[in-house]
């Protein structure tokens, strides 16, 4: 967790909505100079703030609505705080919530220098990370109804017939291996979705590859060089770590790819692990992802999984194999060094 130590003459912590804000400046002192609910506008706020300008710090908590902020605070050489949401428990605690008080407490952790910092995500890679991350959205959904059918056949314990249902062409005559005029109305609603899910995801892909020129080259072909890791996920992976130098060790970086369980401890004693939900959910998946598709056609890999498997289970190996890629990727891009595998397998 890094905190915001830095001092100002001024501290600004706004509870920040869709449309409204409440602003509230502190001075050096701590006294309030400030506390006005306002209209989310760029001309609005920065009309606030105007005479504080000549030493101020702006902080809200990280919200879907602070991309404008970061960008304005940018623009004018304002300095920017952005609030861990998970970490920010002062304000969320207390007998009385409203904005009011939260904008007082954000301004009050600032000027304290206990505001825990998220990333601010620079905005030349921010719309294509997105992207990235609303691609695999759709994907998402359309496997959730791969699963569906898969699963309803399971449920009328009929022959695998299925096939690769991913393919149009092996989806041909699934919808009458269903005998009851409900079940086939139902796959037949499936199958419609997917067929329109495909054409969305597959010019999604070809877009994202147009348009992705803000990120490092080296960095993308080093990650391309891991068997199994292609064109779209390397490019989510690179887009989601934005650079490697924020990260100052390997452990910060898997712990922030959600690679490892942080133990509770008290008194010598482990009261299990936390933080499930602290780091960064694209990244975690992305790594899952990675681990199994590295597995294809990878005799060394696989052998190098029953061992873990033998030892750990099966679920707990591909989660070790998924952190030991993790690693490997932190050291790669810091070294600029491309995969070795047999290092990578210890052969």
């Amino acid at each position: 967790m890094r905190f915001y130590t830095k001092q100002h003459k001024f501290y600004c912590g706004i509870d920040l909505h869709a449309k409204k804000m409440y602003v509230c400046i502190l001075d050096e002192s701590g006294e309030i100079r400030l506390h006005r609910n306002i209209t989310t506008a760029r001309d609005v706020f920065l009309g606030v703030i105007e005479p504080f300008r000549e030493d101020i710090v702006v902080a809200v908590e990280c919200m879907f609505t602070w991309y404008w902020i970061a960008d304005l605070c940018k623009e004018h050489r304002i300095p920017f705080v952005l609030g861990h949401a998970l970490y920010m428990k002062a304000i969320h605690g207390g007998k009385a919530k409203n904005d009011k008080i939260d904008s007082h407490k954000i301004a009050v952790l600032l000027r304290g220098g206990m505001i825990p910092m998220a990333y601010t995500y620079p905005a030349t890679m921010r719309a294509t990370r997105d992207l990235l991350r609303r691609r695999n959205h759709l994907m998402r959904k359309r496997a959730e109804l791969y699963a569906h059918i898969q699963n309803t056949r399971s449920q009328y314990n009929l022959s695998d017939f299925l096939g690769r249902i991913a393919k149009p062409h092996n989806r041909e005559g699934v919808v009458e291996q269903f005998e009851d005029p409900s079940v086939q109305k139902m796959i037949d609603a499936d199958l419609a979705v997917i067929a329109a899910y495909d054409p969305i995801i597959a010019k999604m892909e070809r877009d994202i590859i147009s348009i992705t020129n803000h990120h490092d080259p080296v960095a993308y072909a080093l990650l391309k060089s891991i068997p199994g890791i292609g064109r779209i996920l390397g490019l989510v992976i690179l887009y989601e770590i934005e650079t490697i130098t924020r990260f100052p060790s390997v452990q910060d970086f898997v712990s922030y790819c959600r690679l490892v369980k942080c133990r509770k401890e008290s008194n010598g004693k482990t009261y299990g692990s936390s933080g499930k939900k602290i780091g960064n959910s694209h990244l975690k998946w992305a790594f899952s992802e990675a681990a199994a598709l590295f597995l294809k056609g990878n005799e060394p890999g696989k052998r190098y999984l029953d061992r873990l498997t033998n030892k750990h289970g099966k679920g707990k190996a591909l989660s070790i194999l998924a952190h030991k890629m993790g690693r490997a990727v932190y050291f790669m891009l810091k070294n600029k060094e491309a995969f070795d595998q047999n290092k990578f397998l210890g052969l």
